[in-house]
């Protein structure tokens, strides 16, 4: 688990200084996915309404779409590292060498 973690850590780390540095820097998350595919957006927000919360689109979501696109992927491959050095610092369970 602690290596799959680096790993994608690190590749949410390289995809997110390739988006700042081959896009504009103040592009908006939003702006890239309506780039990608257009009908994305709407789905997204169709199926959020579907099956989850209708709110969680208005207060996660749609702020997260108006952020920059490299911050996403940045925030998430610090989160991911984070989590993969704690993993790697944890000591191991100590079990009793005496038999019973």
């Amino acid at each position: 688990m602690q290596r799959t973690l680096a790993v994608l850590a690190a590749m949410l780390l390289v995809g997110a200084v390739a988006l700042a540095m081959l896009g504009p820097p103040e592009v908006p998350l939003g702006q890239v996915l309506f780039m990608v595919d257009h009908d994305l957006m709407n789905a997204v927000h169709g199926f959020i309404g579907t099956h989850l919360a209708a709110w969680l689109w208005d207060y996660l979501i749609a702020p997260l779409m108006l952020r920059p696109a490299w911050l996403v992927p940045a925030a998430l491959g610090l989160i991911c590292g984070g989590t993969s050095l704690s993993l790697s610092t944890r000591k191991p369970a100590h079990r009793s060498h005496r038999r019973s």
